[in-house]
């Protein structure tokens, strides 16, 4: 299963980069298909054949087309060979707490929070003004950062016994909410400090978001 061809369609988003963090992590060959929402390539018939819900990211691995970024970046886990110090638990309570981790910050902090705030705020002319609810967001998030900031390494460190894709979800939802201007414990700013400096977050970031290194390209 592992030999076959791998494709993620999608670029330009927090949701799209955490997947080609984790492919870059463990090294996965794959063709990258360079859609972003809002520009109508999600909304051709050819993407609309492979994901109905025209959301991005999606990946095919051969026959198999998965969506949803937080059940694509587990199954690469499994579906893949891991690299030494990669962290995938093979013991029920060690899985689930992964579990609580990756639900934690893809729902109560990435679909409840951060995108709410993405809609209202920050594309209005889409989806509406709605200031109190996006005030209320923030407060939200704020909330529920704070509560886990102490259970966050200080120092270095991650939040399992190793690099895990649950460091893969809350980095990036620390990236969102650094972007969007939100107050965060310093502990947490630390932590999102040391993950980010593992290569493959780089190797990704230019691939994500390929029109943050123009100037580099052209200096």
């Amino acid at each position: 299963m592992t030999d076959h061809a791998v494709t993620v369609w999608g670029i330009g988003s927090t949701r799209t980069f955490r997947v080609h963090w984790t492919i870059a992590e463990l090294g996965i060959p794959c063709t990258v298909r360079s859609i972003r929402s809002r520009t109508g390539e999600t909304r051709t018939e050819e993407y609309g054949h492979v994901n109905p819900k025209r959301k991005i990211p999606t990946l095919q691995h051969d026959d198999f087309v998965l969506s949803e970024s937080g059940a694509i970046v587990a199954y690469l886990t499994r579906a893949f060979p891991v690299p030494p110090g990669f962290y995938v638990p093979r013991e029920p309570r060690a899985q689930a707490r992964l579990d609580e981790w990756v639900s934690f910050a893809s729902m109560e902090l990435d679909a409840h929070s951060l995108y709410l705030l993405r809609r209202h705020r920050y594309l209005p002319e889409i989806y509406g003004e709605a200031p109190e609810a996006c005030e209320s967001a923030v407060e939200y998030f704020s909330t529920q950062v704070g509560a886990v900031a102490e259970r966050v390494p200080a120092g270095g460190g991650y939040l399992l016994e190793d690099f895990s894709i649950a460091d893969v979800l809350m980095t990036t939802i620390v990236d969102w909410a650094i972007a969007y201007d939100i107050d965060l414990p310093g502990r947490l700013v630390a932590y999102r400090d040391f993950t980010a400096r593992r290569p493959a977050y780089r190797t990704a970031l230019r691939l994500n978001f390929p029109e943050r290194f123009d100037n580099e390209k052209t200096a």
